[in-house]
């Protein structure tokens, strides 16, 4: 997961927490999350956009091609500047990037198991374990995560980090939705707040 430079670690990508159906949503209140995602000031979308992924060419480009008429397009341009990250790029986003943890309350062998698994995973590739949990309740998380890990542990560096780079690249998505979802909140945060955000996810 990710940060460049360090900063206050962010919430690890669970993205379960956005149903599919809210992709691409246009009810007012999304809307107006948009809306003032598009009006901050460069150097605040940029510090908001870092949460997302940890790329700061990624934050660039989609700050600076705002504003977005909806939120498709502004998935869509994230998409793009995902898609064109160099290796240098990745290797920043991946950096940035902390290990997911399951939800409160997960069974105390299920907790040590995953922990075992993120330590060989990140010796291994050296960078966290990155997944993208979209349409998985959190009963299930458990098993998708130390499923996917040990099944990714069979990969070649170069086949594990393609595969890492489009998970990178949904969980910029679902955490891109959170980000214009708490823009929408009653009093609304300020720019310098927009520095602290941390999206679930």
């Amino acid at each position: 997961m990710a940060v460049h430079p360090r900063r206050a670690p962010r919430s690890p990508p669970l993205s379960s927490h956005l149903p599919a159906q809210a992709r691409g949503s246009s009810d007012s209140s999304h809307g107006s999350g948009l809306a003032r995602f598009n009006t901050l000031p460069l150097e605040a979308a940029q510090a908001a956009l870092m949460h997302c992924c940890g790329s700061r060419r990624w934050a660039h480009r989609v700050a600076a091609h705002r504003p977005y008429p909806d939120s498709g397009a502004l998935l869509a341009a994230a998409d793009e500047a995902s898609y064109d990250l160099s290796q240098s790029d990745l290797s920043e986003a991946l950096t940035a990037e902390f290990s997911v943890e399951l939800a409160h309350g997960a069974p105390y062998a299920a907790l040590l198991a995953l922990d075992a698994a993120h330590a060989e995973y990140e010796r291994k590739f050296g960078h966290a374990f990155v997944i993208c949990l979209d349409g998985h309740p959190p009963e299930e998380q458990a098993d998708q995560l130390l499923g996917a890990i040990r099944r990714r542990m069979g990969h070649e560096v170069d086949e594990e980090r393609a595969i890492s780079a489009d998970e990178l690249r949904r969980v910029a998505q679902a955490r891109l939705l959170d980000l214009t979802r708490w823009l929408t909140s009653a009093d609304g945060p300020s720019a310098a707040e927009i520095g602290l955000f941390a999206p679930v996810g």
